[in-house]
C-alpha cells in the first residue's frame, strides 16, 4: 500500500489528518512567522535548486521538463538521503508536504509526492553489486517510419534507410 502523502498550501489551516507536516520550499513563505506555523520539519534539502526554481518560474507549460530535472536533482546524494528519510517517515503515517506555491498541482511538492508514492523507500537504495542497473531503453533505435530496429536494417522502401538513399542517388 502506498504511503499517505498529501500536498497542501502552507497558508491553509492544519487539520488532524495532515500527520507530519513538512515544508518543502527552499525559501520561507512570505507573511508567515516561524513560530506561528505548525510544522514538523523544513526540508530545504528536498527543494529544487535555486537555478531550477528560477528557470521554471511556475510556468505550467514547463512542468514536464521541470519534473524531469527535479527528479534528477532528487537522485543526487544529499537530496536522495533526505528523500529516503522522508520515505521512512511516510511509512509510519501520513505526511503532508507544504508549499507556498499557489498551483500545488504544478509544484515541487506534487512531484515529490509522486516520487514518494511511486516507490516508497526505494529512492536512495543502491543496487546490490552485480544486480544490474536500470532497464535499457532501445526506443531510439526504432525507425519512426517503418518500425524496424535500425541496427538490423530498415524495411524495403523506407525513406529513412541510408543504404536505400545512397542507391537512389547513383
Amino acid at each position: 500500500m502506498p504511503p499517505d502523502i498529501r500536498v497542501r498550501r502552507v497558508y491553509e489551516e492544519p487539520v488532524p489528518e495532515d500527520g507530519m507536516r513538512v515544508l518543502v520550499d527552499r525559501i520561507w513563505p512570505r507573511g508567515l512567522r516561524k513560530d506561528a506555523l505548525r510544522l514538523d520539519e523544513w526540508a530545504r534539502d528536498l527543494a529544487p535548486s535555486t537555478e531550477l526554481r528560477t528557470w521554471y518560474g511556475h510556468d505550467p507549460a514547463k512542468f514536464g521538463e521541470f519534473r524531469r530535472r527535479y527528479q534528477a536533482e532528487l537522485a543526487q546524494p544529499g537530496p536522495a538521503a533526505a528523500l529516503a528519510r522522508l520515505a521512512g517517515r511516510a511509512r509510519a503515517g501520513p505526511v503532508t508536504l507544504l508549499t507556498a506555491t499557489r498551483d500545488t498541482a504544478h509544484s515541487q511538492a506534487a512531484v515529490l509526492a509522486e516520487v514518494l508514492q511511486s516507490s516508497p523507500g526505494q529512492q536512495a537504495v543502491e543496487p546490490e553489486p552485480g544486480a544490474g542497473g536500470e532497464p535499457a531503453c532501445y526506443a531510439h533505435l526504432v525507425c519512426p517510419e517503418c518500425g524496424s530496429v535500425t541496427t538490423e536494417g530498415h524495411r524495403p522502401g523506407c525513406s529513412m534507410d541510408p543504404a536505400a538513399a545512397g542507391t537512389e542517388r547513383s
